[in-house]
Parts: C-alpha cells; structure tokens; sequence
C-alpha cells in the first residue's frame, strides 16, 4: 500500500517528529510505500504520482492551512481511505499553544467537515475509551473515536550504555506549564543530591521565545525561521541517555492525569532503549503495566524519593523491571503494532 503522512514541517523539534519517524519505519519495514506531505510540497502532483492508498492526517488550523481538501476529496472517490488524528474535544491546553487545536469541540467548521463524510475515514486519539475529553465526539460528529496509544520505533537498536551520557536520573522532556508544579516539586531538588541530567525545551525564557518563533515560522512556512534549530538530543542520542542513567524518569502533564488518562511516547521508549523508568501515577499507566513488575510507578511524593533512593543504591534490583519491561513494549507497543492495528481498522471498512 502507499501512505502518504501529513507533516507540515519536518524541522519539527516537539512530538510529532518522533511519531512521524516511527509510523515511517513501521510501514516501510512492513513492505509499504510510504511518503511525507509537508508544506512546500506540490499537492496536487504528489496525489496525482504517488496515488496514495491512505492519508494520515489530523484537523486544526495548521494543518488545513497545507491540505487541499478539494484534492482529499477527489482522492477519496478513487478509494483513498483518511486516517485522522483526532484532536482532544474537549481540550485541557492553553491557547497559546500554537500550531495545537484548543477549540475542537466548539469548531462549528471542523464539526461540519467531520459530518459532511468528505473527510476523514477513521478518527484516532491516544485518549482511553470513555475519557472526559473526548465526551461529545462520536454523538456530535456521528463518527467514533479508536483509541490508537503512542509507541517506540523499535527499528532504533538498543544502544550500549555510553560514559557521556551516565548518571544517576536522567530526564528529557519540555518544560510545559502543566508539568512545572511537579517538575520543581519532584525532579529538581534530586538535583541537590543526584548526578541529574535534564535535556528538553522551554526551559530558559530565551529558549521558549525562540521555540516559539519557530513554531511561527513553520506556521507561515518561513524559510530559515522555520528550521534555524534542530531536534536535541536526536532519537539515537534519547536512547543512549536512556540506557546509561540508573533512572530515566518520565513525567507527563497535569491533564493526563485525568482519569482515565493517556501515555506519551517515552513511556514505551525507555523499556526500548533497556532503561529503567520511573513514571509518574498517570491513570492509564496501571491498564498496561504492572508496578514492580514491569514498570515503577511513583504513586505519590514519598513514594518518589523513596524509590529513587533504593534504585540508586541497589542498582541490581532494577534488572529483572527492565528486561520485563523491555520485553512487554516490544511485543505489544511498537509502531508496527499500531500499523496493524490501523490497517485492522481499515480492513472494517
């Protein structure tokens, strides 16, 4: 089959450049043609040449502003199936989050496109069924949503544990408004006693400004502005730091934690990478994963520390956690799980 995967910008430095890289390798590897479409590119040509079998996208005000609709529904006629990325419908983020749909739900525009069928064929989101967020969806639009989670691209090997990157807790992540509160609260003050390494974005005033600008110049599809900085560390670089901390901690915003919640990708990426994960009590996480078993869940503060501190002083104890949890990701949550699951879908039709 031939994909064709909406990517406005490639320079990406936030999320949507892993999960991009993921879906990519999982098709391929899987024996399907697979392709981006970004903003510079000539739409008309590449549905004409390449005659996409399937369309993953999303809806927003960014990503309509680089697809032809006209185009999809012509395409459509001829058997394109659209696969959309479903934004939240009742949406938690700030709207100052540019680039990111905030108003979904009350979106009379995105409503009536959804409703019209000339758009998508199967909508999904990283939401568990029955999540707040998304209540009103399905009897609004007529349409369900599938919940499809993140995963790891599990064609990036295992790395050997690398002496630049050792340390006792290790955390990549950008510093977003709904994480502050437990950022300072939990991984800062390790800083006092801990060999820490933090990598991620947002973190200085300057470093949000110029993410921010960035973020406007792929918006408007500026040359230079939109790709003047480079996604750090890079996938390989992740996966290094992963392995050669003693605990790879994951955190993730307030709204996830909102029962029943979702799960980021680096949940699955440290198990990958063989690190050991200590991860915040996010609903969803107990769905998936059993504490002490394949996974260490920080139930609650004191429980945090405590866990930190055993971890690091009986380091052995965690061998047994991260080849379970190792084992558990790459069997059930890698991208080519999804792939299959979203062809599954696809076949229903």
């Amino acid at each position: 089959m031939k994909i064709l995967y909406q990517i406005p910008s490639l320079d990406t430095i936030y999320a949507g450049r892993p999960i991009y890289f993921g879906y990519k390798h999982a098709f391929e590897d899987l024996g399907h043609e697979f392709r981006p479409l970004t903003a510079n590119d000539d739409q008309e040509k590449i549905f004409k040449e390449f005659d996409p079998d399937i369309l993953m996208t999303s809806i927003g005000g960014y990503i309509l502003k680089y697809l032809d609709l006209a185009l999809v529904k012509k395409q459509k006629k001829k058997g394109m199936k659209v696969l959309v990325n479903t934004p939240q419908w009742r949406s938690p983020m700030a709207k100052n989050r540019i680039n990111e749909v905030t108003d979904f739900g009350q979106n009379e525009a995105y409503i009536n496109l959804i409703k019209s069928g000339d758009f998508g064929d199967i909508y999904y989101n990283v939401c568990e069924q029955g999540d707040p967020r998304m209540d009103g969806f399905e009897k609004t639009t007529g349409y369900p949503y599938h919940t499809v989670l993140l995963a790891v691209d599990k064609l990036i090997p295992e790395p050997e544990a690398n002496e630049e990157y050792t340390c006792d807790v290790s955390f990549i992540g950008t510093y977003l408004p709904g994480k502050r509160e437990y950022i300072q609260k939990h991984l800062l003050p390790l800083k006092n006693k801990y060999n820490v390494k933090i990598y991620g974005r947002d973190w200085t005033s300057l470093d949000r400004f110029l993410n921010f600008s960035m973020k406007v110049g792929q918006y408007y599809n500026i040359p230079y502005l939109r790709s003047f900085k480079k996604f750090k560390p890079t996938l390989e670089g992740e996966r290094l730091l992963h392995k050669s901390s003693t605990i790879a901690l994951n955190i993730h915003e307030d709204y996830q934690k909102i029962p029943p919640g979702d799960l980021n990708e680096r949940t699955f990426k440290i198990p990958a990478s063989g690190g050991f994960e200590i991860i915040d009590n996010v609903p969803s996480i107990h769905k998936y994963f059993t504490d002490g078993v394949d996974m260490t869940i920080a139930q609650n503060t004191d429980d945090f520390f405590e866990k930190v501190e055993y971890y690091i002083k009986n380091p052995e104890k965690r061998l047994p956690i991260i080849e379970a949890g190792k084992k558990k990701v790459l069997q059930e949550h890698t991208y080519h799980n999804r792939v299959e699951q979203l062809l599954s879908l696809c076949a229903k039709l």
